[in-house]
């Protein structure tokens, strides 16, 4: 839906990208999870950390849409 074809160079710096974000939610899952047992836990901070992992998982399938072409019906 309105994809551009990508080069072999754009491709790449996508998939780069994504394991980059990945990594970056894992470690906010990781830390999420510690944060959730912790006694002193900040309800603000860890509101605003699950908030960043949606946003991470929302730029992740946007940029593995792009990878995926336009089929032509």
């Amino acid at each position: 839906m309105g994809n551009i074809a990508l080069t072999e160079e754009e491709r790449q710096q996508i998939e780069v990208r994504i394991r980059e974000l990945e990594i970056e939610h894992g470690d906010l899952n990781d830390i999420i999870d510690r944060l959730v047992h912790h006694v002193t836990q900040d309800p603000l901070q860890l509101r605003r950390l699950k908030l960043r992992k949606l946003r991470l998982k929302d730029t992740i399938a946007r940029l593995r849409n792009r990878l995926i072409p336009d089929i032509l019906a």
